[in-house]
C-alpha cells in the first residue's frame, strides 16, 4: 500500500486525487512541511512525499508521472507524439501556472517577513492571467487538456486552478473556469475535497 505525506492543503492533494482516480489503496499522514513526520524522508521538509516500498518519491509532478506509469493510467506511453505532449503541457503548467503561485506564497507567509516582496504579487497575478490566455489556445476541445483522456496535466491545472482562487489569482478565462467547474466534479475529486 502506498503512504502519502502531507497536508490535502498542499501540492499533496495531487498525488491523492491520482490515487483515488486509479483507485488504489493508500494510507495518507497529513503532516504539514519541514515537519518531523517529514524530515526523516524529505530532508528539505517538502511535502508531499510518497512511500512505496520503503522508497520516499518527493516533488508532487515525479510522483504523478510515476504512478501514472506505474499503472499504465491518465497517460500516454513514454515515447510518443502524445506523451510529448503531454509532457509539454505538465512542463508549461509548472513553469507558468505553479511557479507564479508558489513565488507570491513565499513572499506571503513562506519566507521571513524581512526577505517578502508584497509588490511582487501583482507581476505574478499579471503573469498569471497572461498564461492563462496562452494555455486556452492549447487546450483540445475534449473535456480534457488533451482531449478526451484525462492525463496528469489535467490534475495539475485544476489544482493550480483552485489554488489561485485561494490566492486571489483571478481565472480570467471562461474555457478554465468551466473546466475547473467540471474537474471539481469528479467523484475522485471530490473524495480528497471531502477529507
Amino acid at each position: 500500500m502506498y503512504r502519502v505525506i502531507g497536508t490535502a492543503k498542499s501540492r499533496a492533494f495531487r498525488v491523492l486525487w491520482m490515487l483515488q482516480e486509479l483507485d488504489e489503496p493508500y494510507d495518507h499522514i497529513a503532516a504539514n512541511p519541514r515537519s518531523e513526520g517529514v524530515v526523516p524522508f524529505n530532508p528539505a521538509g517538502k511535502v508531499p512525499v510518497l512511500i512505496d516500498d520503503g522508497t520516499p518519491i518527493t516533488d508532487s509532478t515525479a510522483i504523478l508521472t510515476y504512478l501514472a506509469d506505474r499503472h499504465g493510467q491518465l497517460t500516454h506511453p513514454a515515447g510518443t507524439l502524445d506523451r510529448a505532449r503531454q509532457d509539454s503541457l505538465t512542463q508549461f503548467l509548472l513553469d507558468e501556472f505553479d511557479a507564479a503561485l508558489w513565488l507570491a506564497a513565499r513572499h506571503s507567509f513562506i519566507l521571513p517577513e524581512e526577505m517578502r516582496l508584497s509588490a511582487i504579487k501583482n507581476t505574478l497575478r499579471w503573469e498569471f492571467e497572461t498564461s492563462q490566455k496562452t494555455l486556452v489556445h492549447r487546450m483540445s476541445d475534449g473535456p480534457f487538456l488533451m482531449g478526451e483522456r484525462m492525463t496528469v496535466p489535467d490534475i495539475i491545472l485544476t489544482h493550480c486552478l483552485d489554488w489561485a482562487l485561494t490566492a486571489r489569482f483571478p481565472v480570467v478565462e471562461a474555457r478554465l473556469s468551466d473546466y475547473l467547474d467540471r474537474m471539481r466534479q469528479r467523484p475522485a475529486y471530490r473524495a480528497v475535497a471531502a477529507s
